[in-house]
């Protein structure tokens, strides 16, 4: 009788709860079982790990009864994670091979019937969890950059029979390396952008503040082509949120270039509420969450299924979605910049020659966005047409471009800096008792912004959202307090407003 306990990790959202693999060789009829609400991809490790184990040229005890246990019983595993460290506990259990130090390290790797070792899902959050126990993590060299991303100790090694060597002793393992992020070229800048003025200074706040941003115009007035230069007035992540975004994206089995590149999501307006939130039968990240510390950017907004679009107001609260099933729930993060683009007509026109839109066929085109959902953006403006001339001008070298990105991301780090200083988090995220106290108004002004709000006839969320906006515009010019001209700024930053009105009046 001979029994090994080995250690790997399950995933559960972002998170890998540890389970122990027992191996217990027993005497009875021969049978290899697996046991521990497991799904079918585990169940079939039977016939990758005997394989395995025979063609690295180590004996299979066929004639042992081999029960294998993942424990805790209760949680669900899936996956072909737990190979390596089943066909390790057996060759352990059989006395093939020496077990008195494996309580050092934790397994993750599939094994194919050569007895390769291949990549699995969820390197990240695994080397997180195991760092902080101060384990090391053997993992394929496929997983090796995941792993030294989180700081963790992690030997790479190509198959079963390199591990095997490397435990006893005959043989040493390398040890996975931090990978610097390439060096990117010909990025895209914003002064690439001519003309739209407004439209640069308000994504200069959005970007600063952290703001929801909608940008509303006629087709080809360069609205897609400022949301996606918006990326180039984003620093770098730090470090911790860098590792937050890596572990959604090392769940989804998805590998980006940059880790500490903030992400830009771009969906297709036929994309699902599953696909936009996450979901499915086994919960996995959507959208909002794989742009977690960056940018999700919906072209052609109203496109939309409505449905869609308001489930995703209460993440745009929260920053974080909760997904529920009948087993257990599911926590995924989603603290992101929600840009918008959208015509402000069916025909992509609001007046003059060119509209052929009728007052209420406008009116049901912009009824796709339900008054909540646009009242979570906090500026919004109208891209207009380039005024004639400006084209040719340009073409010719008359006109010189605007200011570079790098410009503009100077003032966006100076301004989240003031925040972070102050606050310990951007102007986005304040609570109501933080704009009382980081936002405070004279008289004369808090009456002014009052008023001006019973005019447009907005919400208690568009009075924090104008204070959250001009504290962000105070920061950028380096003002300690909210002055009146910030809050001017802050409400003519409201476009869609302005513009429904319109509409309902005509």
């Amino acid at each position: 009788m001979a029994l090994s306990t080995l250690y790997c990790r399950a995933l559960s959202g972002v998170s890998a709860p540890s389970v122990t693999v027992e191996i217990h060789l027993g005497t009875g009829l021969p049978s290899f079982s697996l046991v521990g609400l497991l799904e079918t991809s585990v169940k079939e490790a039977k016939e990758r790990v005997r394989s395995a184990i025979i063609n690295s040229n180590f004996k299979f005890p066929n004639n042992k009864r081999i029960t294998v246990n993942l424990a805790p019983a209760n949680l669900p595993k899936e996956g072909g994670r737990f190979d390596l460290a089943i066909a390790l506990g057996i060759l352990i259990a059989s006395d093939q091979i020496n077990g008195s130090e494996i309580d050092q390290f934790e397994c993750f790797a599939e094994l194919a019937l050569s007895g390769d070792l291949r990549a699995v899902d969820g390197i990240i959050p695994c080397a997180l969890a195991t760092k902080a126990i101060q384990r090391a993590l053997i993992v394929c060299p496929e997983n090796q950059h995941e792993g030294a991303l989180t700081g963790a100790r992690t030997y790479v090694a190509k198959n079963l029979a390199e591990v095997c060597a490397f435990l006893q002793k005959v043989t040493t393992l390398p040890l996975a390396e931090k990978q610097n992020p390439p060096i990117v070229s010909n990025q895209a800048d914003m002064s690439d952008v001519l003309g739209q003025e407004q439209a640069k200074r308000v994504l200069e706040i959005a970007a600063a503040g952290g703001h929801n941003l909608l940008l509303i115009g006629p087709p080809g007035t360069g609205k897609s082509m400022l949301a996606e230069r918006f990326m180039t007035l984003l620093p770098p992540l730090a470090e911790k949120h860098a590792l937050e975004t890596a572990a959604i994206y090392s769940v989804c089995g998805k590998r980006r270039a940059d880790w500490y590149q903030a992400p830009f999501r771009s969906p297709h307006h036929s994309a699902s509420s599953v696909a936009l939130v996450g979901g499915g039968g086994k919960p996995k990240p959507g959208e909002i969450s794989l742009s977690h510390r960056g940018v999700l950017f919906l072209d052609e907004l109203p496109e939309f299924p409505r449905a869609v679009l308001d489930s995703l107001r209460q993440p745009l609260e929260t920053n974080e979605v909760t997904i529920s099933r009948a087993a257990n729930q599911i926590t995924f993060p989603a603290n992101f910049t929600l840009i918008g683009a959208m015509n402000p007509s069916p025909c992509g026109h609001i007046s003059g020659d060119l509209c052929r839109s009728t007052p209420d066929q406008i009116l049901r085109y912009l009824g796709r966005l339900s008054g909540p959902f646009i009242d979570r953006f906090a500026l919004s403006i109208m891209v207009p047409l380039l005024p004639k001339g400006m084209l040719a001008q340009s073409q010719i070298g008359m006109k010189k471009n605007t200011e570079s990105s790098l410009a503009i991301k100077k003032r966006v780090e100076y301004a989240r800096n003031l925040q972070m200083q102050r606050q310990k988090k951007f102007n986005h995220a304040l609570s109501t008792k933080e704009i009382t106290s980081f936002c405070q108004l004279s008289i004369e002004d808090a009456q002014f912004l009052e008023d001006a709000i019973y005019k447009m006839g907005l919400s208690i969320r568009a009075w924090h959202s104008f204070l959250k906006v001009a504290r962000t515009i105070a920061d950028l010019s380096g003002s300690q307090t909210v002055q009146r001209a910030h809050l001017m700024e802050s409400l003519s930053y409201r476009a869609m407003d302005r513009l429904l009105r319109s509409v309902a009046n005509n």
